[in-house]
Order: structure tokens, then C-alpha cells, then sequence
């Protein structure tokens, strides 16, 4: 985890410029490098470090004396980069997992380079012999990108927004800052000015495809057919390896327990595998609510069953309404539930960069879209709406849980990691017939629970426990966060004001005053970009006003019985 930052062509003394990049500084707390490059007076790097990897030749740009004309800006890991060396017989001059981006391209050009990443990345790639520029980004945007690219072809390109929206350039107009789209790969060409001109925009990867890394993965290929055995077998066998291959650090790991099965199962997996392979030290497991929530007993009981070194956050409502303003600076959205749940994330990285040595955090993100979690899936009107409804929400996951899950912990230099996100493992499991991933016995996620039943990992009513929303996991019985936010929020905020929303804000207008309250927050910082949000996260077949799982009808029998 790292924050990259170039660019292309600008007018401005770039010294004034580089002002931009200490925006992003948070993402790699370990050391910062401003180079330009050579022969082009007006185009540069920054890079923020978090040292995981490689502490002696993991500076950035990565330039390697094979290939003096290539310069690469990369945040991620790539966690086949050893496997693709055996392959392809490439000589590497440092233990920098991205280093392999400049061998694959050299060796077959941009596509089979995106293509064999199995990994999280967003990259840019500068080829100064051919006068190229290409930028990239993975399957489900894990890693963050952001660009700018005004009419006279003055690019910017940072992993965060707030990187580039103060740029300084000829042109008096707004720039246009938006994200860069997971899975594509976009080639520029470089202009003797600097200035660059784009050439195509190419998607690489889409989430139901199997990799083509695939060829040089670790694990062998799986029997097929669908019989429940195989593919109970398959799943376990998949996940396993998504959680082994994500290992790859130099400084300490630690995950994120709720108490859910998502972040259960990660912890479980991943402290068997920590002990196999003989790390040395305890796994240390975090997890934040009010006394006696219901996220922390489970993961109290979680803890104790695995034998994880376990520390608990006590969630002050004070504190987390003070958060607020700074969870959405660190943010960029104004979505509702995307802020609801990053106050207790963002905290929860706080607590871990200030009282621990944990740096490489796993976490629990995207098995609610691939396994079908949320409980408005009980109201699927076929298995295969559901499939659907399942894809989409997976190609969507840059603009909420993963951006939550990035932006929350980068704000602190951590460095996240999401086993369920596995382009192997996902391509798995959306390969299987819709009607055995749909939710069963009035009970989500059934096929991955069945999947861990024998296994001895969980105890059997954590494996199945019924989701909860996450405003209520981290709250005390007596109240939840969502109505703690709700009264805190109608204090704030006048009738009158809401009853002009939509004047004010005629893209995606509040309807709410806790909506309200977020867009003002929203606006104050990032004024005039509402459309990086195209729309706010909300359930679907219900019919719902708010997105907290707690307003639907099969929630409230669920937690009333």
C-alpha cells in the first residue's frame, strides 16, 4: 500500500505542483520521492512508501538497467510475480513484487501484462523510447486511481482524488477528476511537449472470466462438476489459497474480526496458515463496537476458539460523531452507508497504527457481493436475478465497500488485503449455477457456510450466524450507531433546508437530513464532484429509503425471534 502520483505535460512550475502530491502522503508514511524525467522537463513522479516489500530497492519510480527507458509508478502487490519469473526465465535486479510489470511488458506489451497480474495494482507505466503512457488498474479496483486529463492533454493521475483536484494549469475550466475504471488498461501517447493524447481505453478483465494467470498459479487444475462435494471441496481448496498467497509481507500482519462469517473465516484460515508456514509471532485480531455489542462478543468468541492475540476498541459516540468530517475527507464520497460503516473502520486502523506494530491488515470485503450476503437477496425473484444483481455489485465495489476498505485504512498507512476478492477464487465461484449460491432455509451466504461446516475452523454459531447490519453489530443492544447518527444528525440540519435538497443539489439531492448532512460535509471539500458518486448504494426488490439493512422487513423478524 503506497500513494502514486504523476504527471504528463504541465505549464506550472513543478515545484508548486508537487505541493498536490503531499495530499497523499498518509499512504505511505516510510518515505517520499519527487523525480522528473529526463528529457521530458515537464513531467514527474511522486510516491508515497509503505515499506512491505524489499526494504532496500522498493523506492519508486522502479527503473532497472535492462530497461533504462521504462519508469514504473505502481501501488499493490502482484502475488504471482515469483511464479511468472519461473515462467518466463525473467532476471530480476530487486525483490520488488512489481517489478515484474516491466519484464511482462517488455516481453508481450500492455495487455498480457494487465492480464497476468494476479494481484491488487494500479500502475503507471512510462516508456520513453516509444513515447507511451499507460495506466491500469485491477478486476475490482482494490487499489485506488484517479485521473485528469484536460483538452490540451495535461494528464494527472494520483491514487487519490484529493491528489489532483488542486492542480494548478493554463486552462481557467474545472478539471474533470475521476476515477480510473477497474479492470481496463488505458494507452496514451507522449507528445514531445510532454503533453499526452489517449489512444484506447481497454477492458482486460471482467470479473466472471477466468484469469489467464491461472496457467502459472500454485494450485493445480480442480476437479469439475457440480455435485455439492466437489464443489463444497473446490471453494475451500480456492479460499485457502487466496488467504496463502496474500502472506507476501516483510512487516507484521494482523485482521480485522467483526464476529461475521466474512472476517471470521479470513481470521481462521489465516492463523492456520500463519502457524504452517512458522511465522513467528502472535496474529493479532481487532475489532470495534459499544460495550457488550453484538460484533463483540462474536469476535470475542472467534478470538478464543483460534487463539488470535485479540484487542477490542470500545466505539464512543462522541468520538465517532467527531470522526465524521474527517471520514469523508478521507473518503471522497458522500455515499450514506459507505460513511455509516467506515467511521468504526477508520477508527479501528487508528487504534491499530498507534497501539500496534500490525502494518498488512486482512479484512472480510466482497464476500457480500459474491456470496450473496446482503439480506435483501432473500427477495430475489429467480436465482438468476440474483446472479446478476451479484455481478453488478462486484463490478460497483470501487465505488463503496472497496473504497471504504482502502480509504479507511490507508488514512492511517495500513495495508489491506481481501482474500475474498481473488480473481481466481470469484471466477469460481460466479462460474457455479445460480441456484447454488442463492440464499437457503432463510439463510444467506448458505453454499460458503456449507463449504467450512467440517472444517473445524468456526464454531458452528459464528459459521452460522445471520448477518447483521453493520451499524447494529458495532452498537450496544440498547441503541444502534444508525440511530445514534439519526438523532445526532436531525439536531443538525434544518426542515427547511432539506425541503431544498434538490435545488441545491439537483445531482443525487438528499432526501434525508443524515444525506444532507454528509453532502454538505462532501461539498465543503470536494466542491462541484458529486458525479464520482453515480448513484447511492441502496437495496434492491424492497422497498427501501435507507440502505441500513435495519429498515427491511426480513431483518426485523430475524433479529425479533
Amino acid at each position: 500500500m503506497c500513494g502514486i502520483w504523476a504527471l504528463f505535460g504541465s505549464d506550472e512550475c513543478l515545484s508548486v505542483q508537487c505541493l498536490s502530491a503531499m495530499k497523499i502522503a498518509h499512504r505511505g508514511p516510510d518515505a517520499f520521492r519527487f523525480e522528473n524525467v529526463n528529457g521530458f522537463t515537464n513531467c514527474c513522479f511522486g510516491f508515497h512508501r509503505l515499506a512491505v516489500v524489499d526494504q532496500l530497492y522498493g523506492m519508486q519510480p522502479i527503473r532497472v538497467k535492462k530497461f533504462p527507458y521504462l519508469w514504473l509508478c505502481y501501488n499493490g502487490e502482484i502475488y504471482n510475480f515469483k511464479q511468472l519469473q519461473k515462467q518466463f526465465g525473467f532476471e530480476y535486479q530487486t525483490l520488488v513484487d512489481g517489478e515484474v510489470i516491466l519484464h511482462l511488458y517488455n516481453r508481450g506489451g500492455i495487455e498480457q501484462t494487465a492480464s497476468m497480474l494476479d494481484g491488487v495494482f494500479a500502475f503507471i507505466l512510462l516508456d520513453t523510447a516509444n513515447r507511451k503512457v499507460f495506466l491500469a488498474r485491477d478486476t475490482y479496483g482494490v487499489r485506488p486511481l484517479f485521473k485528469m486529463l484536460t483538452d490540451d492533454g495535461f494528464l494527472g493521475v494520483c491514487s487519490e482524488a484529493k491528489g489532483l483536484i488542486n492542480l494548478k494549469h493554463s486552462t481557467s475550466l474545472c478539471s474533470k477528476v475521476e476515477p480510473f475504471l477497474p479492470g481496463h488498461y488505458e494507452v496514451l501517447d507522449l507528445k514531445p511537449s510532454g503533453k499526452v493524447a489517449s489512444v484506447e481505453l481497454v477492458k482486460f478483465h471482467s470479473c466472471k472470466d477466468e484469469p489467464l494467470h491461472v496457467v502459472c498459479d500454485t494450485v493445480e487444475a480442480l476437479p469439475s462438476g457440480f455435485d455439492l462435494e466437489t464443489v463444497k471441496s473446490n471453494i475451500r481448496i480456492l479460499f485457502e489459497n487466496a488467504v496463502r498467497k496474500r502472506l507476501m509481507a516483510h512487516r507484521r500482519i494482523g485482521c480485522l474480526l467483526s464476529g461475521g462469517l466474512d472476517s471470521s473465516l479470513v481470521a481462521a484460515v489465516l492463523l492456520k496458515l500463519m502457524k504452517e508456514i512458522n511465522i513467528n509471532y502472535p496474529l493479532q485480531t481487532f475489532a470495534i463496537g459499544m460495550e457488550n455489542s453484538p460484533d463483540l462478543l462474536a469476535a470475542r468468541k472467534v478470538a478464543a476458539h483460534i487463539g488470535s492475540e485479540h484487542h477490542e476498541v470500545i466505539l464512543n459516540t462522541e468520538e465517532g460523531i467527531q470522526a465524521i468530517e474527517e471520514v469523508i475527507f478521507s473518503l471522497e464520497t458522500y455515499d450514506i452507508t459507505t460513511i455509516r460503516a467506515s467511521i468504526g473502520m477508520y477508527l479501528v486502523s487508528k487504534y491499530i497504527r498507534k497501539k500496534t506494530d500490525s502494518v498488512v491488515i486482512f479484512s472480510g470485503e466482497g464476500s457480500d457481493e459474491l456470496t450473496q450476503g446482503y439480506i435483501y437477496f432473500h427477495k430475489a425473484p429467480s436465482p438468476e436475478e440474483a446472479a446478476e444483481e451479484s455481478e453488478r455489485l462486484l463490478k460497483e465495489l470501487y465505488l463503496f465497500d472497496v473504497l471504504r476498505a482502502d480509504r479507511t485504512t490507508a488514512a492511517h498507512g495500513l495495508e489491506l488485503r481481501v482474500p475474498f476478492l481473488d480473481h481466481r477464487f470469484t471466477s469460481y465461484y460466479l462460474s457455479l449455477p445460480a441456484e447454488l449460491r442463492i440464499p437457503k432455509n432463510g439463510i444467506e451466504k448458505y453454499l460458503l457456510r456449507l463449504s467450512f461446516e467440517d472444517s473445524n475452523l468456526l464454531p458452528k454459531e459464528i459459521l452460522w450466524r445471520p448477518k447483521e447490519a453493520f451499524s447494529d453489530g458495532i452498537a450496544s443492544v440498547k441503541k444502534s450507531w444508525f440511530s445514534i447518527l439519526q438523532d445526532y444528525i436531525d439536531q443538525q440540519v434544518d426542515d427547511v433546508l432539506l425541503e431544498k435538497a434538490a435545488e441545491k443539489y439537483p445531482f443525487n439531492p438528499p432526501k434525508t437530513k443524515e444525506s444532507y448532512y454528509y453532502r454538505q460535509i462532501f461539498e465543503k471539500h470536494y466542491s462541484g464532484r458529486s458525479s464520482w458518486l453515480p448513484h447511492y448504494w441502496m437495496p434492491k426488490w424492497v422497498k427501501a429509503t435507507d440502505p441500513s439493512a435495519r429498515t427491511l422487513k426480513h431483518y426485523k423478524s430475524a433479529t425479533q425471534e
